[in-house]
C-alpha cells in the first residue's frame, strides 16, 4: 500500500515539469491515459454558467438548479418531462462537438505509441477525436445508449435517433456541428410527446441511462471485452517503460485510476506516473522520484508538450 504522504516536487517550476513530462513521452513504449472530467472540462464541456443558461434556462427558471448535474438529478413528475431535460442534456454532451480541440491534441501526442485509455467520461470525445475503438475503455457508461431501468437483461441501446426526434418535438433545430438552436421568439417546451418516451422492449420498465449510479448499471457484452483488453494491455507491459499519464482526475471516484495508477507505478521500476490537473497535481511519495505533476489546464499542456 503506498504512503499518504504527498509530494508536489517543490522548487520545480510549470515548465520544468512540462519538459519533464515531454521527455517521458518520449521515452516511454507505451502509454496508459487515465481520464477524468478535468479533460473534457479543458475542452469546453463545462456543466454551469453560460452553456447552462444556454440550454436550460427554462428548467432553471422553473426549479431554481444552476448546473446540469442537479438538474440531472432532479424528482421530475412525468417521464415526458424528464426526458425533455435528458434528451437536451444527453445531445449537448454527446453528439455536439466540443468547443475545444484537446481531445484531437491529446490522439496526437500518442498517436504513434502503443496506447490505452481508461476513462471514467461518458461523452464519447475520445472516438469522436479519432481514437481506436479497440484501444478504449469507458468504465462507467456513456450518454449514448439506454438500458433497461430494472434492469431485466444485460444490453444497451444506442439513442442518437430518438433523442435527435426529442430535442427538435421541444422545438429546437440542430446545425450541422451539432449545436442546438431556437429560432427568434421560440420558447422550447418542457416536455416531450409521451410516444417519444422510451420503454425497454424485454419488460415494458422505462429506459434509463447506461451511467454508473448505482448496481442497476449494465455492463454489456462491449464492456466486458474494453475490460479484458483493458487487463491484456497491462499484462502486456507491467514491466515495460510505461507512462501512466493522469489527466483531469479527481478524488470522487479515485478507486478507478488515480489509486491503480500509484499503485502500478511503484510496483514497476520503469514506470513513470504523470498527472495533470488545475490545483490537485500531486504524486504520493514512494514514487515521487518516478513522477511529473504539472498543474494547469490541459489544453495549455498539450500545446505545450507539441
Amino acid at each position: 500500500m503506498l504512503s499518504r504522504l504527498w509530494s508536489k516536487k517543490p522548487g520545480e517550476s510549470g515548465e520544468m515539469n512540462i519538459e519533464k513530462l515531454k521527455k517521458a513521452l518520449n521515452e516511454a513504449e507505451s502509454v496508459l491515459i487515465g481520464a477524468g472530467s478535468g479533460l473534457s472540462t479543458s475542452a469546453g464541456f463545462v456543466y454551469t454558467g453560460e452553456r447552462f443558461r444556454n440550454y436550460f434556462s427554462d428548467f432553471e427558471k422553473r426549479y431554481g438548479f444552476h448546473d446540469m448535474y442537479s438538474g440531472g438529478f432532479y424528482p421530475y413528475d412525468t417521464l415526458e418531462e424528464h426526458w425533455a431535460y435528458w434528451s437536451r442534456y444527453i445531445w449537448i454532451n454527446r453528439y455536439m462537438d466540443a468547443p475545444k480541440p484537446v481531445y484531437d491534441e491529446l490522439l496526437d501526442l500518442v498517436k504513434d505509441k502503443d496506447y490505452f485509455v481508461l476513462t471514467t467520461n461518458v461523452d464519447h470525445c475520445f472516438q469522436k477525436a479519432g481514437f481506436e475503438k479497440h484501444r478504449l475503455f469507458y468504465t462507467q457508461g456513456d450518454y449514448g445508449l439506454f438500458q433497461c431501468s430494472k434492469p431485466c437483461h444485460p444490453k444497451n441501446y444506442e439513442n442518437e435517433e430518438v433523442v435527435r426526434q426529442m430535442v427538435q418535438a421541444q422545438g429546437f433545430e440542430i446545425a450541422e456541428n451539432g449545436e442546438l438552436i431556437l429560432t427568434d421568439g421560440t420558447v422550447p417546451k418542457r416536455q416531450i410527446p409521451s410516444e417519444l418516451v422510451p420503454y425497454c422492449p424485454k419488460c415494458g420498465k422505462p429506459m434509463a441511462m447506461n451511467l454508473r449510479a448505482d448496481d442497476t448499471f449494465v455492463e454489456d457484452e462491449g464492456w466486458h471485452r474494453a475490460a479484458e483488453r483493458y487487463a491484456d494491455f497491462l499484462r502486456r507491459h507491467q514491466n515495460g517503460k510505461i507512462l501512466f499519464l493522469e489527466l483531469g482526475v479527481g478524488f470522487n471516484t479515485p478507486g478507478i485510476i488515480k489509486y491503480p495508477f500509484w499503485q502500478k507505478t511503484n510496483q514497476n521500476p520503469n514506470a513513470v506516473y504523470a498527472c495533470v490537473n488545475y490545483g490537485e497535481a500531486a504524486a504520493p511519495e514512494p514514487i515521487a522520484e518516478r513522477s511529473v505533476c504539472v498543474d494547469g489546464d490541459i489544453g495549455e499542456v498539450l500545446k505545450k508538450l507539441k
